[in-house]
């Protein structure tokens, strides 16, 4: 038994997905949370299966994600669908009911945010709704796991008696006349294809055209079907879309007479209006979102996430020696000696560190995201956007850049526009992710002590107006044209869920060490390997007669004009391809430095002038190996990859050239 989760974005699908599955799925208090469909299996009932589906507006496909909703209810046809619909929001809500009616899969109506309603002196006559739409109704509250028992009795037994919506009909007038006058006329192809007759009908006038390709119908009958279409719009004066959702509107506004007693004006929302007068002002929006950004990067950097690396810093030391003098006890051979110590601990250890200040900095971000304000972000970046081509949707996926580039690029399939989607895949790696963290914590702190938070802030405002830059040179060229509308919807600002923000910092801290032990690790082993034995494979006791000595000097004239002379320099931003990680734990294996020196030991290599440029480099610089394997991906091209690649190490290099040639001037 496969039972579909379906309603609009930020109605509460993933929350209640997780708590009828066990599963710990991200959730958001912003649209656009899930962009792919996932499953799970129902506590209690090993056959059923659960799939929660990405949040859509309609069955007329803009959106990637809509697209794979759509076919999974056409093409998987579920055994049943739960409707999940924002009780607070019900007339909106109720738009995609309809639609789903019209499939005739069995399906019942969840109203989520129940408890809301009842303490804002609202309520809903459930059974009178239940008569009206033709389909079972369960007032429930996810959040708080009410109604959850009765919503699971009600959906097995909806679909083991196989009990389809019980009407389908809410159409009069001049669109009731077309409807049915199409449905008559594709009786027989929508038998043929399997796609439900009402649903089909009405699809066809409102002039869904992956609808009218599926049918296959010859020419006569696409022409009398336009006829029945204009003869409704001529009668109306409107055009097809419109009369379609006034139709459904009108319905839905009788099922509401009768039903619904709306809630007064909540507190949530009161507040909501009173934060966004100031955080959504077309004039202090700005600065207070600098301001926010600022303060958490003081805290996490100067304040408390600093002090944990250094607690974890000592942890990690502690345990080198400890195993340094076992090793040395045991009298095991030299070469494998130095593999663990001056390979495994020093690379991995080095990255390893900076775990408390990814659980911290994720810490904020997801209060923030959870609270509501990250929506605010993307509806108040929409203005600027425009001007590069692209809409305030975009902004949503290069803000969960900041996290990671992989699932950051996996996000804009929920934009409408391929245009725009591809636009910003090719933007968001300017995003700085995550992994550079350990990056600018060693160097802002070897070379601008007393302004790391400050530093910090500036390469993320950096990445943003390089990306910007490149945003105005791709509308002018590659990407010519007009963002799509830009319509969002901004819930009320929240407490953030604890449980919400503790799973988002274990998955980051769990992303971070299973990368610390595959990636980095591998990378590591290799460097040590290249660095400890020449081109005959002897074993060296100083890393300039070494293999990657050759390589790195090789490389490094490349670097020459942008201040980085040392062959180490270079081969690290190799090795940054694989994980940006791996060019903190590439500079201890190679300089020989443990964790506490590296930081020291790195100013024999760096003036701060080119340590701020070498910082800018690994900002701009190529995306690590599987946020390239996701590009490719989602545009589909080698070239597209390619041209990522390139373009964005020609920026790296030539930004942190202009840095580096200026600086001089003044130095």
């Amino acid at each position: 038994m496969i039972i579909a989760i379906a309603g609009n974005q930020n109605c509460g699908k993933t929350t209640l997905f997780n708590h009828l599955t066990g599963s710990n799925q991200k959730v958001g208090n912003f649209p656009g949370v899930t962009i792919e469909q996932k499953s799970g299996i129902l506590i209690g009932h090993k056959d059923v299966t659960i799939v929660d589906l990405p949040g859509f507006y309609s069955l007329s496909p803009y959106t990637s994600e809509e697209i794979i909703t759509r076919d999974f209810l056409f093409k998987q046809k579920p055994d049943g669908i739960i409707n999940i619909a924002d009780a607070t929001n019900i007339e909106r809500n109720l738009y995609l009911t309809m639609q789903l009616i019209e499939i005739q899969i069995p399906m019942i109506l969840a109203l989520n945010m129940m408890d809301e309603v009842q303490a804002n002196n609202g309520s809903i006559d459930i059974q009178q709704m239940r008569d009206t739409l033709g389909i079972p109704v369960v007032p429930i509250s996810a959040a708080k796991k009410q109604g959850l028992a009765e919503l699971i009795e009600q959906m097995i037994e909806t679909v083991r008696l196989r009990k389809k919506p019980q009407r389908i009909d809410f159409c009069s007038g001049a669109a009731h006349r077309a409807i049915h006058a199409v449905a008559h006329l594709i009786e027989d192809h929508t038998q043929k294809q399997g796609i439900p007759q009402r649903f089909a009908a009405t699809k066809l006038v409102e002039g869904d055209e992956l609808i009218l390709k599926s049918l296959l119908l010859d020419d006569n009958e696409k022409d009398m079907i336009e006829h029945a279409v204009r003869e409704m719009e001529d009668e109306l004066k409107t055009d097809r879309e419109a009369a379609l959702a006034d139709m459904r509107y009108q319905f839905i506004e009788e099922v509401c007479g009768k039903c619904v007693i709306k809630p007064k004006e909540s507190r949530e929302y009161r507040r909501s209006v009173s934060f966004d007068s100031i955080l959504t002002h077309k004039i202090w929006a700005y600065p207070a979102f600098l301001g926010i950004m600022f303060l958490v990067f003081y805290l996490t950097f100067g304040v408390i996430g600093n002090r944990l690396s250094s607690l974890m810093e000592t942890g990690i030391e502690l345990l080198s020696e400890i195993t340094d003098t076992a090793l040395a006890a045991y009298g095991l051979n030299p070469v494998i000696h130095s593999l663990v110590i001056d390979g495994i601990f020093m690379g991995v250890g080095a990255v390893l560190m900076f775990i408390p200040l990814i659980i911290v900095l994720f810490f904020f971000l997801s209060m923030l995201e959870d609270s509501g304000y990250m929506a605010r972000v993307a509806y108040v970046m929409d203005k600027p956007l425009r001007k590069i081509g692209l809409s305030g949707r975009s902004f949503v996926p290069m803000l969960m850049g900041f996290g990671c580039t992989v699932p950051a690029i996996m996000a804009t399939r929920t934009l409408a526009s391929e245009r725009d989607r591809k636009m910003t895949v090719l933007l968001t790696p300017f995003m700085s992710c995550s992994a550079k963290i350990p990056i600018y914590a060693i160097f802002t702190a070897a070379f601008f002590p007393g302004n790391q938070a400050l530093v910090m802030i500036s390469l993320y405002i950096l990445g943003i107006v390089f990306g910007i830059i490149s945003g105005f040179i791709m509308k002018k060229t590659i990407f010519s044209g007009s963002p799509v509308p830009f319509v969002m919807e901004l819930p009320n600002y929240r407490f953030p869920s604890f449980k919400t923000v503790l799973i988002l910092m274990w998955e980051k801290a769990k992303d971070f060490i299973q990368r610390a032990f595959t990636i980095i690790f591998l990378a590591t082993v290799i460097i040590w390997f290249l660095q400890s034995f020449d081109i005959r494979l002897n074993y060296v006791t100083t890393g300039t007669q070494s293999i990657l000595a050759s390589v790195g000097r090789f490389i490094s004239v490349v670097f020459y004009p942008i201040g980085f002379y040392d062959w180490r320099v270079s081969t690290a931003l190799i090795t940054g391809f694989t994980a940006k990680e791996a060019v903190i734990s590439t500079l201890a294996v190679l300089t020989g430095a443990g964790m506490a020196e590296l930081g020291k030991t790195l100013h024999s290599y760096f003036t701060p002038l080119s340590a701020f440029c070498f910082l800018i480099f690994t900002l701009l610089y190529t995306p690590c190996a599987a946020a390239v394997a996701t590009v490719k991906r989602e545009l589909g091209s080698v070239k597209g990859t390619v041209f990522v690649i390139i373009y964005q190490t020609l920026i790296a290099w030539f930004a942190a050239f202009l840095f580096y040639r200026i600086g001089l001037l003044f130095l």
